[in-house]
């Protein structure tokens, strides 16, 4: 009898370990693998192995890279990694020197999370970002987006039908708001039969700054099972607090008490009535007219140096916002002492809190190098 229960045991554990196993990526945040994802996309943003940056960190161990992508759109590239046969990586550049690429941040107007926008003079991209009828995007990052998908969409196409399944996708700073946006796009994809059901994809978007307003965060946040796509935040860096937001009377859900305040105010005294809309002008106004530069500087005056750049881009109609906000489950990596020490802040130095170096000593002082989703109905992708 006492043998028997050793054997179920045995038998029990043997089975639930060839289980774990068998999935080759798991829900939850695991530090271990956003920072090997972290070290492979270094060299997505390096010209190579042995530039000054690169140099500085090690060597990606457990992937190797299987494809670089042409220098595409505004600047952007994806590298395309491979492990052990079971799990593929997709690194999204960020930001480079190139002036073009800055342009892809600062062409930062809103349109709709979903629609069509003409990228060039042979290509539109059809995307779907949000299914919430408010949701709304940067536009510089959609067309980067549009770019890389293109060249994606075949190549997890062709891993598929060579037998994977499972799909890590990493990008730091500009890389990282246009992971986001690739993560949206595939996931719709899969829902409308467009990519097959059973790839699952994991997404660890890095010093990402703000992708799109309220509701595409809501829409992102509530499409995404719990454990299936971080956002990761060093505390003392000023890029995920970009791009601009204003957020005005417009941008709230119906119904609230500001859209009545016509209403209410017609019921007051006229005195009342008066110092209140003087007030609520004086709060309310600002907020407009600084949505409209906003528009006029980041919207049409930037889609003018992005034609000069891409022949054949449409310039699309603009949602009438600003309210951009941070998405998605949010691991913050918070400085301490020993890190201020290492990299104090210097106004001089506007990224010593950005880069890669930052977030990877961070990474080390969390207490939790693990934290698995709990599984359930939300945690399959």
């Amino acid at each position: 009898m006492y043998m028997n229960k050793k054997l179920f045991l045995f038998l029990g554990l043997f089975c639930f370990t060839n289980h774990i196993l068998s999935q080759a990526i798991q829900p939850g945040f695991d530090a271990r693998e956003y920072r090997e994802l972290m070290l492979l996309n270094v060299l997505t943003g390096s010209d190579s192995d042995t530039s000054a940056y690169a140099k500085k960190f090690e060597k990606p161990k457990l992937f190797k890279m299987i494809y670089r992508s042409p220098v595409m759109g505004l600047d952007n590239l994806w590298d395309h990694w491979e492990r052990d046969g079971k799990v593929d990586a997709i690194s999204i550049r960020g930001t480079t020197r190139n002036a073009v690429s800055w342009l892809a941040n600062f062409y930062a107007a809103m349109i709709p999370g979903k629609g069509s926008i003409t990228l060039n003079d042979s290509s539109n991209f059809t995307y779907k970002f949000a299914e919430h009828p408010r949701a709304a995007v940067h536009v510089g990052w959609t067309i980067a987006t549009g770019y890389l998908y293109q060249d994606i969409l075949p190549r997890i196409r062709e891993r598929y039908r060579q037998g994977i399944h499972d799909f890590l996708i990493i990008g730091h700073s500009q890389g990282g708001a246009i992971s986001y946006l690739l993560t949206a796009q595939l996931r719709y994809a899969q829902q409308q039969g467009d990519i097959p059901a059973d790839i699952r994809f994991k997404t660890y978007c890095s010093a990402a700054p703000k992708p799109g307003n309220l509701f595409f965060a809501y829409d992102y946040e509530a499409n995404i099972p719990e454990g299936w796509a971080y956002n990761v935040v060093n505390a003392a860096d000023w890029v995920p607090e970009t791009p601009f937001s204003v957020q005005t009377v417009s941008d709230f859900n119906q119904p609230n008490p500001f859209a009545g305040m016509d209403t209410a105010l017609k019921k007051q005294k006229l005195i009342t009535r008066l110092v209140v809309k003087y007030v609520y002008d004086r709060l309310n106004n600002p907020t407009i007219r600084s949505k409209r530069r906003f528009k006029k500087y980041l919207g049409k005056k930037a889609a003018g140096f992005v034609k000069k750049n891409l022949k054949g881009f449409k310039e699309p109609e603009y949602v009438h916002s600003t309210n951009y906000v941070r998405a998605g489950a949010t691991i913050v990596l918070m400085p301490d002492e020993p890190y201020n020490a290492k990299y104090p802040s210097d106004n001089n130095n506007a990224f010593i809190h950005h880069l890669h170096d930052p977030y990877l000593l961070l990474l080390e002082k969390l207490e939790k190098p693990i934290m698995r989703a709990k599984l359930g109905q939300n945690s399959t992708p």
